[in-house]
């Protein structure tokens, strides 16, 4: 889940043909996010990030937990969902 974005300004210096070191400064996008299976806050840079990725309609994990074993959990969870029969007396509220 995305939370807010931060902006940070990195300094870096490089050296010129003639030798002069020069300074600038980069600005760069840093996305605050919480995992969606341990509820962790993280930061990624936006630069990273596909832009399809940056929603909360997709799930985001930070890198202590399992992508893949998390994934398998999901699709548990929505094939349970599309195997229930209609006539199930469950909401959506209990989904």
């Amino acid at each position: 889940m995305i939370i807010t974005t931060e902006y940070i300004t990195c300094e870096y210096t490089r050296t010129s043909k003639l030798g002069n070191t020069h300074s600038y400064f980069r600005k760069k996008t840093i996305i605050i996010l919480r995992c969606d299976s341990c509820s962790l806050i993280f930061n990624r840079e936006k630069g990273l990030m596909a832009p399809a990725r940056m929603s909360n309609q997709v799930y985001h994990v930070c890198s202590n937990c399992n992508v893949k074993q998390f994934a398998q959990s999901k699709g548990v969870e929505r094939r349970l969902i599309w195997k229930m029969p209609v006539s199930s007396l469950k909401t959506l509220d209990h989904l």
